[in-house]
């Protein structure tokens, strides 16, 4: 497994790290995910052989948030 934080901006409230980490946990090959309000991140524990770092972003950001590069 793998890790990486990734940036997640445009979240204002509980609900919206909730959809996140939802979105994020649901793609095939994410163990684990950790959205941080505060710190506008979330940090993904994933298999880099069944998901890229980019559908992380993708998935992001067809939930209507925005996911930059670092």
């Amino acid at each position: 497994m793998s890790e990486v934080t990734i940036k997640v901006e445009g979240m204002s409230c509980g609900g919206c790290v909730n959809n996140v980490t939802g979105v994020l946990k649901a793609l095939a090959g994410v163990d684990d995910a950790q959205v941080s309000l505060e710190n506008a991140s979330a940090t993904v524990r994933y298999d880099p052989a069944r998901v890229s770092i980019e559908a992380l972003r993708a998935a992001v950001e067809n939930a209507g948030f925005d996911s930059p590069a670092s």
